[in-house]
């Protein structure tokens, strides 16, 4: 995988939106926070636009991201956040510039989207984190994006958390790919759809049916997808529900129920996805696992 240059002082971010709308206050205090890292912020052409639920329509936020894309000033694209939209756009991108000077893509939730192509096709590798939407003071956790800058800056070396309870002991090597679940398994057939050979799979979810969750893992199983993994990394899984049928075992325990056959390590409640703070992961990167009785941990 290619790990795209970290930034330095005086670097310039690109901020566009190619999923759902959003106001430019929404992201101003982003903005300020970023550039209090000594970095400059570019915000795209039509980034504020509104066109149904969208940031604009399919051919104005593929523009802004192409622009960035091709622009070797910039060093890392933000997407300013997730809801719906990175698939109509997908298929209307050209890396070719980008492949020539490769830049991080940061983002989660619908921006699984790009992770998969840059993983799957490119060959790249990119940042599931936080993103601009979601910053003081609309929100009141400064981790998220502390944890971002220091991934952009290269500070991201390993990840230390208390065990859970529902966590599977063991070690594993393999590259980390993943995101959201019900975005992967939007994927499912394409030929961006993360191959899951000796890798480790990183998923989350929110404002999900259980029953859902169920049928995606499934989905995954059934598909011989998941006896191919070396490890799992299950981020939050929050604001789960309850069907009318009254389907309702939790999201960690219908996982753990669709992995129980398979001998990798599982960690558990990883502060990652619809939860604050939101820590940054490097996808595409070979990582290792360890799960123990106290600790688990994630070394990039």
């Amino acid at each position: 995988m290619i790990s795209p240059p970290v930034l330095r002082p005086g670097d310039t971010i690109g901020i566009t939106a190619p999923s759902s709308s959003l106001t430019e206050g929404e992201i101003a205090p982003a903005i300020d926070l970023i550039r209090s890292w000594d970095i400059r912020v570019e915000t795209g052409k039509y980034i504020f636009r509104h066109r149904n639920s969208f940031a604009g329509t399919d051919l104005q936020r593929a523009a802004d991201f192409q622009a960035m894309l091709d622009d070797p000033g910039i060093k890392a694209i933000l997407c300013a956040r997730g809801g719906y939209g990175a698939i109509r756009i997908i298929k209307k991108l050209n890396f070719e510039k980008f492949m020539k000077h490769p830049k991080w893509i940061a983002g989660s939730s619908d921006i699984t989207v790009f992770h998969a192509c840059l993983q799957q096709v490119l060959g790249v590798e990119s940042l599931h984190s936080a993103m601009p939407r979601f910053v003081p003071p609309l929100e009141p956790d400064l981790a998220s994006m502390e944890s971002l800058r220091a991934a952009l800056f290269g500070e991201v070396s390993k990840y230390s958390m208390q065990s859970h309870r529902d966590n599977r002991k063991g070690t594993a090597r393999g590259i980390l790919v993943g995101g959201n679940l019900s975005v992967l398994n939007s994927l499912a057939g394409s030929d961006i759809e993360p191959d899951m050979q000796d890798r480790i799979l990183f998923i989350e979810d929110v404002n999900e049916y259980l029953y859902h969750i169920d049928r995606m893992i499934m989905n995954q199983a059934l598909r011989g997808r998941l006896r191919k993994l070396k490890g799992l990394v299950v981020g939050a899984m929050n604001n789960m529900m309850v069907s009318g049928s009254g389907y309702r075992k939790p999201a960690f325990a219908i996982i753990s129920e669709a992995v129980a056959e398979y001998g990798f390590p599982v960690i558990f409640g990883f502060p990652a996805g619809h939860v604050h703070p939101n820590m940054s992961l490097i996808l595409g990167r070979e990582v290792e696992i360890s799960v123990n009785g106290n600790q688990s941990s994630i070394t990039f």
